[in-house]
């Protein structure tokens, strides 16, 4: 899943980055309210987490531009804001949840999982396709009961496909969610993940839609 962090304390953002990336999200930063509109505006992700305190534009002006022009991937604010006139502020804004600082990042990762599956249509942290079964508290891959060693990389795709698993993904769509904009992105890379996630799950896992993308088998895609 592809992150983007907006928070200008480095410290923070640096923490974020660690923590979310253990977590096995694919994470992005920035500092900047102008570069934060930018990137949420031009670029696909699966959650942003916005400061609402961000030098060049306020959180709450990128937030709304960013619903503004159509833009509704879910957003978890993060703000040293205590009122309750600004958290109702920014969730009318568009703002999908709220966390004020000081946080936990036990909380944020939790809080990340469940927006992600929301936005998504999922209701819990355990799901199936067919025999494959994926638990996103314990970031962990099953076949029919057995569990099936993952990379991070490999768990991505798989996690993706689960949470769009009615439809056929194109190769397009999983590059760009699981990769970042400094690693490269290319149709090879990508059958080859897909490559080996086919040797360790078995056949009837993953399915090619040839001249559309891929899709896990059972899901009804």
């Amino acid at each position: 899943m592809r992150v983007l962090a907006v928070e200008d304390d480095q410290r923070i953002a640096a923490d974020l980055k660690t923590a979310l990336e253990a977590a096995g999200f694919l994470v992005e930063t920035c500092e900047d309210g102008e570069d934060a509109w930018f990137l949420g505006d031009t670029e696909s992700y699966d959650l942003v987490i916005l400061d609402l305190g961000l030098p060049g534009m306020d959180g709450l002006s990128v937030l709304k531009k960013w619903r503004a022009n159509g833009r509704d991937m879910p957003v978890l604010v993060l703000t040293a804001r205590g009122a309750w006139t600004e958290r109702v502020e920014g969730i009318d804004a568009g703002a999908d949840d709220y966390l004020p600082k000081p946080f936990r990042m036990e909380e944020v990762i939790a809080r990340a999982r469940a927006l992600i599956r929301r936005s998504a249509g999922r209701a819990t942290a355990l799901q199936s396709a067919g025999e494959l079964t994926l638990d996103a508290n314990r970031m962990s891959v099953a076949i029919r009961g057995v569990p099936v060693p993952a990379t991070a990389l490999e768990y991505r795709l798989l996690s993706y496909l689960m949470l769009h698993r009615e439809r056929v993904v194109p190769p397009t769509e999983l590059l760009e969610h699981l990769y970042g904009d400094d690693d490269a992105r290319e149709a090879n890379a990508l059958e080859a993940v897909i490559a080996r996630l086919r040797r360790k799950l078995g056949p009837g896992v993953i399915g090619t839609r040839r001249g559309f993308g891929y899709f896990l088998e059972g899901s009804g895609a």
